[in-house]
């Protein structure tokens, strides 16, 4: 079957959410790709450029001509200062020498704005006769210079394999009425040459791609095949996702146990060993969203079943970590780095691919997704969407927040252990706290290419603290502000650290720990730990576990040991208020301003909220300035950030363990969105009690809804409960009701027993792993081997 001409060519003339949302994906039959025809690459490349461009749209439309103005000043600066002249030897002064690859690659970046914007309506290059002749005389002085067949690689194979072949492909589609055709089949060919199948890295033909690698090179290989009108290159870019040369190895449409890809749990790992869901996992949605909606309808669409499996990622790794449009940090890898690319670009991004695979969805999926998108569309005002976006984008958002039949999502409540990514979100509907962890499983950090040179500790149980009213805390020139010694969450030692990732390639850091992780119960507490192990040249030592409670966060710390002679801290707090900010911060009450508080029992800070220091704690306090620039922390070739100052202000509370510490210990709690009236009630009230904070047990009671929390570091027993060894476990008591939830995030064990400390008479329901002895002093025995830390249930009868 083929598509008629009307059907494929209308996609030039149509908004990207009409076009798509026309196109449902069909089976697409084998002998399909031999009939197509020049219509089928035409109507596919008309539909390219409606994703390059929004399509047809009124300019003058509000909501598009911000857009529309947007595009035009980047365009026309870039047209400003395109050197035209006979004798340059780049197209731009900055880009330098050509051949550089960074150089190169960012140049056909500029070249894709500058055709993306003479074929938007609109614009003042839109259909320059001027403008298309410059762009195809650049397109073929870079082929001439830099960017050819004969060229070898050199530097970061990125941009040699990915992002120049992307950039050019792209530049091509709205040129290509305009492109001699022994241009074009040059620009083809430099493809084949370095991006000739999406299966293999080029410059290493043993090494498969994988996740985000794999989805943008097969978007780079579908748009050659049609621009070529080479059936069988874009077969083999849909065959790619589903990895059909390799039996479906690296399909992008299965669940991977290990290594780079989406876990059954909602995990996403890209780099074998990199929580990234915020950066490669949305690289990976958005190109599978792209080739989804591209080739649905044609001889090559996609029909693999399995895409369920990144319909299922938008829920279950996608919502968990975007808050009110943001993208959590926390999953962004060396990606937080990026001047130009913070959690708010990220989220946007992220939303932007979620409507567009909805596009093509089940009408199910796609209804809940939508409603998600409008939440998140109309909660963020502080970066409203519109000012982040394309056209394209715009166009697919307009058609939601139009849409009256589409509700405005409310926000995504619950706890999350994603056990294999060692991160922890926890969801309340005012408020959000992720924690990053690390172990010898997953990196601490990832740096390289000049990239996230002081990314030490982003992985050493760093918490994040998320406020609807606050959004701008991690975007808001954060990272090269803040201490990144004092990052909030973190025990470190003091010395000096050398900046990471300065040289070419990208590197990470595994810790030696193995615990890392926790246990969820009933999708609403959550209790995670880690054990601390100093890199190299550090002897520290620490255990962490955190209570994530209802309207709480309670952090324990034991066996903090160094012997280095330096001071080791505890960093409570390192809030960023802004460049102006003046946020009232009291301590019992009392405004210390920058000082030591020898007995505090509670502090709060407005617009962030309470700690309580149970016990009275000594506590540094911290108001300062602080100057920096994205240049300290990225010098990388396309991501490099700018060398201006900037200054922010920031409260910074953190508990001082001395040199060399032994067995020192800390505890405090978080309460999100309190008063202080509040804070002071809650530190008096203490209706959660420590139960235990020591190396073998940490462990807390929460009177009011019958819950006990603990994490065993080995064998023990606290509030009467009795472990085999290392686990964590979470007991609520309802009535005759009792829920418990077991992991082992440490891994080492292959089955636990947990004896509880009263009868239980029946089991209502329990997982396979999950063993009931009922009896005066009920025993559960959990088989823990091979669940990788991930949780285990039972309803118990008392």
């Amino acid at each position: 079957m083929q598509l008629s001409r009307r059907t494929l060519l209308a996609a030039g003339g149509a908004t990207v959410s009409g076009v798509l949302t026309a196109g449902a994906a069909r089976a697409a039959e084998p002998q399909d790709a031999a009939r197509s025809t020049a219509e089928d690459f035409e109507g596919l490349l008309a539909r390219a450029e409606t994703l390059l461009t929004g399509g047809a749209f009124d300019p003058s439309d509000p909501d598009f001509a911000a857009g529309v103005a947007a595009l035009d000043g980047t365009a026309k600066g870039l047209w400003d200062t395109l050197d035209r002249g006979a004798g340059r030897t780049a197209l731009w002064a900055d880009l330098a020498p050509l051949t550089a690859p960074g150089n190169f690659g960012q140049t056909y970046t500029r070249l894709r704005t500058l055709a993306t914007a003479w074929a938007t309506p609109g614009t003042s290059l839109a259909g320059s006769t001027d403008a298309a002749d410059a762009l195809v005389s650049a397109l073929r002085f870079t082929y001439d210079t830099a960017y050819h067949p004969s060229a070898r690689e050199s530097g970061n194979w990125w941009f040699w394999e990915i992002g120049a072949p992307r950039a050019l492909m792209d530049t091509c589609v709205p040129l290509r009425g305009r492109l001699p055709a022994g241009d074009l089949a040059d620009y083809l060919a430099v493809v084949d040459r370095f991006c000739p199948d999406a299966d293999r890295r080029t410059n290493s033909p043993t090494l498969s791609e994988t996740g985000a690698n794999r989805t943008d090179k097969a978007v780079i290989v579908a748009l050659r095949g049609l621009l070529g009108m080479d059936a069988a290159k874009v077969a083999s870019a849909r065959d790619a996702l589903s990895d059909v040369r390799d039996a479906g190895r690296n399909s992008l449409f299965r669940l991977v146990s290990s290594g780079d890809g989406f876990y059954e749990d909602g995990s996403f790992v890209q780099h074998d060993v990199v929580a990234y869901t915020g950066s490669y996992g949305t690289v990976l949605l958005g190109g599978a969203a792209c080739l989804l909606s591209l080739l649905a309808g044609s001889p090559w669409a996609v029909a693999d079943p399995k895409v369920s499996v990144m319909y299922d990622a938008v829920e279950r790794s996608f919502a968990p970590v975007i808050f009110d449009g943001l993208m959590m940090d926390a999953v962004r890898g060396r990606a937080v780095s990026r001047e130009r690319a913070g959690d708010h670009r990220d989220g946007a991004t992220a939303v932007a691919a979620i409507l567009l695979l909805a596009s093509g969805a089940p009408a199910e999926r796609a209804d809940r997704w939508r409603a998600l998108a409008k939440g998140w569309l109309t909660h963020n005002r502080a970066t409203p969407f519109a000012a982040l976006a394309t056209l394209p984008q715009l166009a697919l958002a307009k058609a939601v927040l139009d849409d009256p039949a589409v509700p405005a999502g409310a926000r995504t409540t619950g706890s999350f252990v994603f056990a294999d990514m060692d991160r922890v979100v926890h969801r309340r509907p005012g408020w959000a706290f992720t924690l990053s962890l690390s172990s010898k499983r997953i990196s601490a950090y990832e740096a390289g290419n000049g990239e996230n040179l002081h990314g030490w500790y982003t992985g050493d149980g760093m918490t994040y603290l998320y406020d609807g009213d606050g959004l701008g805390q991690f975007n808001d020139g954060f990272w090269p502000t803040v201490d990144p010694y004092r990052l909030p969450g973190t025990t470190v030692d003091t010395r000096e650290r050398a900046d990471l990732g300065t040289g070419g390639g990208t590197s990470t850091y595994r810790p030696a720990n193995a615990v890392a992780g926790g246990a969820v119960l009933d999708g609403r507490h959550t209790v995670a730990a880690m054990e601390v192990v100093g890199a190299e040249g550090s002897t520290l030592r620490a255990r962490k576990s955190w209570f994530l409670l209802d309207n709480a966060v309670i952090a324990l710390g034991a066996g903090i040991t160094a012997s280095d002679g330096r001071t080791v801290e505890t960093v409570v707090e390192n809030r960023n208020l802004g460049a102006g900010g003046r946020n009232r911060l009291l301590v019992d009450g009392m405004e210390p301003g920058s000082a030591a508080v020898s007995r505090a029992g509670w502090a709060h800070l407005d617009g962030t909220g309470g700690y309580v220091f149970p016990g009275a704690t000594a506590l540094n306090v911290l108001r300062e300035e602080r100057t920096g620039t994205w240049r300290a922390i990225n010098t990388g070739a396309d991501t490099g950030g700018s060398a201006d100052s900037l200054t922010r202000r920031y409260a910074t509370l953190w508990l001082d363990h001395g040199a060399s510490p032994t067995d020192a210990g800390y505890a405090y709690v978080l309460l999100p969105g309190a008063s202080a009236a509040a804070t002071a009630v809650w530190s008096r009230s203490r209706p959660v009690r420590i139960v235990a904070n020591e190396t073998t047990a940490q462990a807390v009671e929460d009177r009011r809804s019958g819950l006990t929390a603990v994490h065993f570091w080995g064998a023990g027993s606290v509030a009467g409960i009795t472990a085999s060894g290392p686990l964590t476990l979470l007991l609520r008591r309802r009535g005759a009701h009792v829920s418990v939830a077991v992991a082992d995030p440490g891994r080492t064990g292959t089955a636990v027993t947990v004896e509880l400390p009263f009868r239980v008479r029946s089991v209502a329901a329990a997982d396979d792993t999950v063993t009931v002895t009922p009896g005066g002093r009920a025993v559960l025995t959990v088989a823990v081997g091979g669940s990788r830390g991930h949780t285990h249930r039972a309803e118990l009868v008392r």
